[in-house]
């Protein structure tokens, strides 16, 4: 059946929207839908269809196919970092809407790479998944408290049953009034590993039940905490715990930021370390959440935790000879594996970035991703901040006709 029959069958109330693939393949049900819903909506979606993503390759990752949206991808780099796993350049590749973005963090770029480079570390693997159980009160919050504690083993063993790939790292337990949160932690290797903890956690949870009087209300109790800021994940971690810093010499502050060594400290003294807390930040930046955001859209992250991604702290001192900046993301949640990692446009950029699929040892790619996303956050706080000692901002925005 084509296209426009599937189409009249919906318009007639003989077919849903959803229903289509199951009466023609991917690449015409999705054509069915946007005669459809562009009718009704007396609209065009010429350009929506235009796509050379096959829809077949878009199974696992959206439903209710209707065609893609094009966002402009730039470079930043080559910006040069020494990682845990590895030491490189890399190209970062940004997908964006946002003028002037890729500009500031090439400059960033220029300045991490004239001072010699980057270092940066993952400092954590921990997805986690946080279920709620209901309890009478407090003295039975307290035995499952106890119980938990006495049987992490026991916990680990069936949560692990349940994938080749994940380990349960970290397990804590909460009692609040009649409930008791347990937030568990997985070292998910090269995935970034939601589904696996979730997994994971259901089969732990019940263990639990059938060992203890506790009763499941939600394998998601929101103490995980996904999607959401939360302070939790600002001290814990989610995901990956990763810091950058560079050390950068006075004359090279001077000549790419255009402003002293201590301008700029003083400068983040005040924006990012004050100004965030009196305005009561969970993120303690100047834009960290911009190249979180583009370097999620460009290589296939799951766009909705950049609102974790971007909960970060830039430092900054002028030492002797020096500029000393970092920047320290505490949840990045970043895979190279599943997900939209899979998509062509998505598995080119993490090759561009040579992290493309499982790493060896397994993680390791994963790894190098965060270090270099957080190492590219660093070249936009660099490049923001000297922007702003300098007060150049505006002008700079005016001269790319932003």
């Amino acid at each position: 059946m084509n296209a426009a029959d599937l189409a009249e069958r919906v318009r007639e109330g003989d077919l849903r929207l959803h229903e289509l693939e199951s009466h023609a393949d991917p690449e015409t049900a999705a054509a069915a839908r946007r005669r459809v819903v562009a009718n009704e909506a007396g609209t065009s979606l010429d350009s929506v269809g235009e796509s050379h993503l096959a829809a077949a390759d878009t199974e696992s990752t959206i439903e209710n196919l209707v065609g893609t949206v094009e966002i402009p991808i730039g470079v930043a780099g080559p910006v040069p970092v020494a990682g845990g796993e590895r030491e490189a350049e890399h190209y970062l590749p940004l997908a964006t809407t946002e003028g002037a973005l890729v500009a500031s963090v090439n400059r960033g770029c220029s300045v991490i790479r004239a001072a010699g480079g980057a270092d940066a570390r993952v400092t954590k693997r921990a997805m986690t998944r946080a279920p709620v159980f209901r309890v009478d009160g407090v003295v039975e919050a307290e035995a499952v408290v106890g119980w938990v504690r006495d049987h992490e083993t026991d916990l680990a063993s069936a949560a692990e049953s349940t994938t080749s790939h994940g380990e349960l790292v970290d397990l804590t337990p909460y009692a609040v009034g009649d409930s008791v949160f347990l937030r568990f932690g997985y070292d998910t290797k090269d995935a970034m590993g939601m589904n696996m903890a979730t997994i994971a956690t259901r089969e732990a949870c019940d263990v639990v039940e059938s060992e203890t009087p506790a009763e499941l209300v939600a394998l998601s109790g929101n103490l995980c905490t996904d999607k959401k800021p939360a302070a939790i994940n600002a001290v814990e971690g989610r995901g990956r715990s990763v810091v950058a810093d560079v050390a950068i010499p006075n004359e090279v502050v001077e000549e790419r930021l255009h402003a002293t060594p201590e301008a700029v400290a003083e400068l983040n003294t005040r924006k990012n370390l004050v100004g965030s807390a009196k305005a009561g930040s969970l993120g303690f930046n100047a834009q960290a959440a911009n190249v979180v955001a583009a370097a999620f859209l460009a290589t296939g992250q799951d766009a909705a935790q950049v609102v974790e991604g971007s909960n970060a702290i830039t430092t900054v001192a002028a030492r002797e000879d020096e500029l000393y900046a970092s920047v320290s993301l505490a949840s990045l949640e970043v895979g190279t594996v599943g997900g939209g990692t899979k998509l062509p446009t998505q598995a080119e950029a993490l090759s561009l970035l040579g992290v493309r699929g499982g790493g060896s040892p397994p993680g390791s790619n994963a790894d190098a991703l965060a270090e270099v996303i957080a190492a590219g956050a660093l070249a936009g706080e660099l490049s923001l901040l000297g922007a702003l000692a300098s007060r150049h901002l505006s002008s700079a925005h005016a001269d790319l006709g932003r």
